[in-house]
């Protein structure tokens, strides 16, 4: 038994369309594609998200600006990210490392000590290998 078609039903269907208890091709294809992309502009979300973070990474305002970049995130405000960004920037001056200096110094000389840095003491020698 043959089966005919019907006069009104189109003689060339496109692929998408399948016939009853077959899947459904375009449904999946569009499935793994949608997944892909929230999966791909997540990335590029967070990505994004750290980028003050890595700029700033061994700079002296490293603390600010990852406490301004978790604000941002998690508050949705974007001027915390923006703020963070600019200070991850700048390159600000090192204060901390000549003040430390000069008060190690003055603590020195307040205990009594001379100005000078402790030297090392000098290494013994190393005796010379027996079979040498």
């Amino acid at each position: 038994m043959t089966a005919a078609q019907h006069p009104a039903a189109s003689h060339h269907l496109p692929w998408f369309l399948t016939a009853p208890g077959e899947s459904d091709v375009l449904f999946t294809i569009t499935t793994i594609m949608l997944l892909l992309i929230v999966f791909g502009l997540g990335v590029v979300f967070f990505r994004l998200h750290s980028l003050p973070e890595r700029l700033g990474h061994k700079k002296l305002q490293f603390e600010i600006v990852a406490v301004l970049c978790l604000l941002s995130l998690f508050t949705h405000v974007h001027l915390f990210w923006v703020v963070a960004l600019l200070l991850a920037l700048i390159d600000l001056p090192d204060f901390q490392t000549p003040l430390r200096s000069m008060a190690d110094s003055l603590g020195r000389l307040a205990n009594g000590g001379s100005a000078e840095p402790p030297q090392d003491p000098p290494k013994p020698a190393t005796p010379a290998e027996p079979g040498a």
